[in-house]
């Protein structure tokens, strides 16, 4: 809300890291050293180098959260429009799923073979198989989320991976820990 990012030195300083970010949301480092984020305002993702410079690396698309694939794959969760894109390393945007109700929170698992997504209005977080082209196949339920009394929906946001394969959920109803 503060249209800022911040960083934490090694001596354990808080600084600004960039400013003007366009509302930024969903961080993440790719596998190039950038760190990238879903500027909604500016309707882009955009890329920061070491310094703190910016580029854009798609335009002209909502987004919520991002992950990156070792080969430089992006995949974005756009919740308004209930779309995944997948942005490839030569900046090339298409959908890959549109029939998740809300795709939030995004994440690989370990050996990245499996994208996984979480549906902040539903009960699942969603698995697809990554083919070699980056697309998308075999939408599954993958894990089954508990939801708070009375709650018709998880409220799943952030979602992540832990080196054992463990998917970590943030919810309305807490942290939620599945295991394969």
């Amino acid at each position: 809300p503060n249209n800022r990012i911040h960083k934490v030195g090694l001596d354990g300083r808080v600084s600004v890291f960039a400013e003007d970010t366009g509302g930024a949301n969903g961080l993440m480092f790719g596998p190039d050293g950038r760190l990238y984020a879903c500027a909604n305002a500016k309707k882009a993702i955009i890329a920061y180098d070491r310094s703190g410079k910016s580029a854009a690396v798609a335009e002209d698309l909502t987004s919520n959260d991002l992950v990156i694939d070792h080969k430089g794959n992006i995949y974005v969760t756009d919740p308004t429009t209930k779309r995944i894109y997948l942005i490839n390393s030569k900046g090339e945007k298409k959908i890959v799923e549109d029939k998740i109700m809300r795709p939030n929170g995004i994440t690989l698992t370990p050996d990245q073979s499996l994208l996984l997504v979480a549906d902040t209005s539903g009960q699942f977080v969603y698995s697809f198989q990554i083919q070699p082209d980056g697309t998308l196949a075999h939408k599954q339920k993958y894990f089954h989320l508990h939801l708070a009394d009375g709650s018709t929906q998880s409220g799943a946001d952030g979602i992540q991976v832990d080196a054992k394969g463990n998917v970590h959920v943030a919810t309305e109803w807490g942290l939620q820990i599945c295991d394969q």
